[in-house]
């Protein structure tokens, strides 16, 4: 559980959010990082190829989550250690916060942030735009914990995860709708 217990623990829950969520933000910045210095490889394709792969990339994104294809995601089978939160619960909360920002120490379910990142390698935008989509990864997961905290509704993990099916698919599908449009054929998005 990532939140104290209570108002007579020693930290608040809103402390914990508020550190959970800044590591978020690093984790996802420091990732963005990393694409934008490895999309100096994709820089020599030409444009349109980078164009057309990217929205292949969506493509098999968006048909994954409507279950068309199984695509395997990479993951980390290994779970983050509950023993991080209990040590030291300021330091474990901003290295848990911290790992699960990269999306490369948690297994992430959805196609999107994958999308996301090849998207970034492929597109060889500058390093703002690429730590700004770094720290909007981070943000959307802070979201939910967010949520989670001030709904304050035990049935609320529930209720969404009912939902999640729909939500990927749907994020899924307006993602690859979103790249189709902005790298149409006519249109020199990536420079």
């Amino acid at each position: 559980m990532l939140f104290s217990p209570g108002w007579r623990a020693p930290v608040r829950q809103g402390e914990v959010l508020a550190v959970f969520t800044l590591g978020l933000l690093l984790g996802g910045v420091l990732s963005a990082a990393v694409a934008w210095l490895l999309s100096g490889l994709a820089a020599p394709l030409p444009s349109s190829a980078r164009a057309m792969a990217i929205v292949v990339v969506a493509a098999l994104g968006a048909a994954r989550e409507f279950g068309l294809v199984r695509i395997p995601l990479p993951q980390n089978a290994r779970q983050i250690p509950q023993d991080v939160l209990q040590i030291r619960l300021r330091r474990g909360t901003l290295q848990f916060g911290f790992e699960l920002g990269t999306g490369v120490r948690t297994y992430v379910s959805a196609s999107s942030p994958y999308v996301l990142a090849l998207g970034l390698l492929l597109s060889h935008q500058g390093p703002a735009a690429s730590l700004l989509v770094g720290a909007a990864f981070g943000a959307g997961r802070a979201l939910s914990a967010a949520l989670t905290y001030l709904a304050r509704d035990p049935a609320r993990d529930a209720a969404v995860s009912l939902r999640m099916p729909w939500i990927k698919s749907a994020t899924a599908l307006s993602t690859l709708a979103a790249l189709a449009l902005l790298l149409a054929p006519g249109t020199d998005r990536l420079g």
